[in-house]
Parts: structure tokens; sequence; C-alpha cells
């Protein structure tokens, strides 16, 4: 007669290609030198995972930020269009006062260096 097909085979080979002893005492055995370093090793990698949380944690928030400053800058705006809408049918821009002849002020350009005229 066969025997049965040993079930722990059957989880170690689930296990053994991910690098993973099986857990509780059955992959470690009884030698506390052996535990304390799987507990070390096990306390690296927490550290790495909580670190690569944190930084996911922070992209996530920026980019949600990101989002609430677009937003408001595209409601600011809407509300200038808007605005500026409704002031544009109130008023025209206003001309250039006239000077005391009744005339529009016309821009006096500087003198150029060399020119007849300044002599």
């Amino acid at each position: 007669m066969s025997q049965p097909p040993d079930p722990f085979e059957f989880l170690k080979s689930l296990w053994g290609p991910m690098g993973l002893p099986l857990p509780g005492s059955m992959g470690l055995g009884l030698n506390p030198v052996e535990i304390d370093k799987r507990i070390a090793e096990l306390k690296s990698v927490e550290n790495w995972l909580n670190m690569n949380l944190n930084v996911l944690r922070t992209a996530v928030h920026s980019l949600e930020m990101q989002k609430s400053g677009l937003a408001a800058m595209q409601e600011a705006s809407n509300a200038a269009v808007a605005q500026g809408a409704r002031t544009s049918t109130v008023r025209e821009p206003a001309a250039a006062p006239p000077d005391a002849r009744g005339a529009a002020p016309q821009q006096q350009t500087p003198p150029r260096p060399g020119d007849p005229s300044t002599k």
C-alpha cells in the first residue's frame, strides 16, 4: 500500500518558492538563536513596509492637496469670468481725460541724442 501524501510537504512546497518559512514553530525549530534571528529579520521587513506605507500616504496626501488647489483655482477663475461678464455689460472702459484745450493728451517721447531739435 502507498502512504497518503504528507500535508506539510504540500505547505512547504507552497511557502518554499516565496522564500518564507512555515509559520509558527514548524519552520524554525526550537533554537533560540534562529528565533531571535528571524525576529530581527521580520522587524526589519516591518520597518521597510512601514516606511513604504508612509511614502504612499504622503503621495496620496500630496495628490489630494493638488486636486484641492486645482479645484480652488478653477472656482476662482469661473467666479472672475462671471464677475467680468457682469461688469462689462454695466460699464464701458473709461477714455483718457481731455487736457485744458479739449484735446486728448498725447504721450511725449524722450528726445534722442543727436536729434537737431534738442539743440
